[in-house]
């Protein structure tokens, strides 16, 4: 086994939290990004749960790819699966993600798991950003979180239609969390 690759879709992008010696803008087929996860801790509560973002069937994703060397596979993946599968609303996949410039390599994803209690579904665009208003957990407002993701997208030249559509539905917010 040598190096391997983890796609981020989500605040893997903007906040990774562990070590990698490339990364790579890819696009992951058969699955898009989607506010399709009940967030009852980070950013929001039992009573008011937020949304969080999932890896859901259809469509593509565009994220990054970051390769991390292979004498960090085990801290990366035991990271990774302290972070992702604390409640196992994610499921622990390897897929092909296709590289910018060409190639593909497999990678680590979390998709959602439909079955999941924390599962919202394909949510519009209104219901979502209604959701996303006023929810608040441990990790603060959630529509910080979708915000600060945007900035993140926009930064690296990705478009996401849906999420941005989201965005702009949310009210503005002054003291929104700095990028990075």
């Amino acid at each position: 086994m040598g190096d391997f690759w983890v796609f981020g879709y989500g605040s893997l992008i903007w906040r990774p939290g562990f070590a990698h010696v490339e990364t790579r803008r890819a696009r992951l087929h058969g699955y898009r990004r989607s506010l399709c996860v009940r967030s009852f801790v980070h950013r929001g509560t039992p009573d008011r749960p937020g949304l969080v973002l999932g890896l859901d069937r259809g469509g593509s994703c565009v994220g990054l790819a970051f390769r991390i060397p292979v004498e960090l596979r085990d801290e990366v993946m035991s990271y990774l699966r302290e972070r992702e599968l604390t409640t196992k609303v994610y499921l622990e996949r390897v897929l092909k993600v296709r590289l910018d410039g060409g190639g593909a390599v497999e990678a680590v994803c979390y998709t959602v798991d439909r079955s999941h209690r924390q599962y919202a579904g394909r949510l519009d665009e209104m219901v979502a950003a209604g959701i996303v208003t006023g929810s608040v957990g441990r990790s603060g407002p959630n529509e910080d979180y979708v915000l600060n993701t945007l900035r993140h997208l926009e930064a690296l030249g990705i478009r996401d239609h849906w999420l941005e559509a989201v965005g702009r539905l949310l009210p503005a917010r002054p003291h929104s969390m700095p990028a990075g």
